[in-house]
């Protein structure tokens, strides 16, 4: 592990969709990150009444840490600004509780399965006190300018 960066620094989000507060650590085949279930942090928009987190943010908080591990590896081999990568789809995603508790401090890990210039699959758990209340695998693809271009400028070509 090297000089960690935010996840704001990793990501091409902005507040309220930046779902993750920490980098715990990177390395070439894992990530973990960090983030708490309260209303001072930034899933406060996100809570239920009870002050959980919906399970169905699971996905969005893999594909996040997915983006911290290519967003730092991208940053550390100077292949210059974080660009967006795009979620094709999760395999054996459960979330058995529904939600994520109220006050928990949610560690998501991701495990890098296979990757090659474009398409991604990594493991995934998120983690709260010890237990795992979350996993799944998510497969990534990395879209090329001109791909990102048609596909939010319908009509404009590259």
């Amino acid at each position: 592990m090297t000089h960690l960066l935010t996840p704001g620094e990793c990501l091409p989000h902005d507040a309220p969709m930046l779902l993750l507060e920490d980098v715990v650590d990177v390395t070439d085949e894992s990530a973990h990150c960090r983030v708490s279930v309260n209303h001072q942090s930034v899933l406060a928009p996100f809570l239920d009444a009870q002050g959980a987190l919906p399970g169905w943010y699971a996905l969005e908080l893999m594909a996040q840490t997915v983006g911290v591990w290519s967003g730092w590896h991208r940053h550390h081999r100077g292949q210059g600004s974080i660009t967006l990568g795009m979620v094709l789809g999760a395999r054996e995603l459960v979330c058995a509780a529904g939600a994520f508790p109220a006050n928990a401090t949610l560690d998501i890990q991701v495990n890098l399965l296979m990757q090659d210039d474009r398409f991604g699959s990594f493991d995934c758990t998120i983690i709260a006190g010890g237990e795992p209340l979350a996993t799944g695998r998510v497969n990534t693809f990395q879209p090329t300018e001109d791909e990102l271009a048609t596909l939010f400028n319908p009509g404009v070509t590259p």
